[in-house]
């Protein structure tokens, strides 16, 4: 009898466990289901010229996928890091995810268009099959066509030098040269 009074205590306590560990994750170091193997296989309209593309479109050269769309406020964050790069050399290929086509080409026009091609994955069919839990999300492509990195998140500066660069040494911050100390 007197157990039953603890059985709301033990709920809670349990309930209160499980919420403290969610919150410990951080999204950004969520797993990536295709790490180290081919980008999906896709048949898609590219957004802006209406052209029907496959996975065969991506360049066989170390490039970025990312995946945005104009619902997402932390796709206009980082934006603008991504037209850097893009003026950089550095290719990116768009994912537009769940969204709606003209919208997403208003955006672009509006914004500048970083992208060397954009599949309009309407329906988030290639980002099923990608793994994508939402946007903004970047992916690296390896010269073999294969994904060798994601980030879940803003992609800016700090994060391209500490999580991208090996890819893109053109791109990365040159070595500081150890000079004469000052003051001799």
């Amino acid at each position: 009898m007197q157990a039953k009074k603890f059985i709301p205590l033990v709920a809670f306590a349990v309930l209160a466990g499980l919420l403290f560990r969610g919150l410990s994750i951080d999204p950004t170091e969520l797993p990536a289901a295709r790490l180290g193997q081919p980008f999906p296989d896709f048949a898609q309209t590219e957004l802006i010229s209406g052209r029907q593309i496959s996975v065969s479109a991506l360049a066989e050269r170390p490039a970025l996928v990312n995946v945005w769309a104009t619902w997402c406020y932390s796709c206009r964050v980082e934006h603008p890091y991504l037209l850097t790069l893009a003026e950089q050399g550095v290719p990116i290929y768009g994912l537009n995810y769940k969204d709606e086509p003209v919208k997403a080409r208003e955006w672009l026009a509006q914004l500048g268009d970083p992208y060397q091609l954009n599949v309009s994955d309407v329906e988030g069919s290639v980002g099923l099959d990608l793994g994508v839990y939402g946007a903004p999300e970047t992916y690296v492509l390896d010269a073999a066509g294969h994904i060798a990195h994601r980030h879940v998140g803003v992609l800016d500066e700090a994060v391209f030098k500490r999580d991208f660069s090996r890819w893109f040494p053109a791109v990365a911050p040159p070595a500081v040269a150890a000079g004469p100390e000052s003051g001799q």
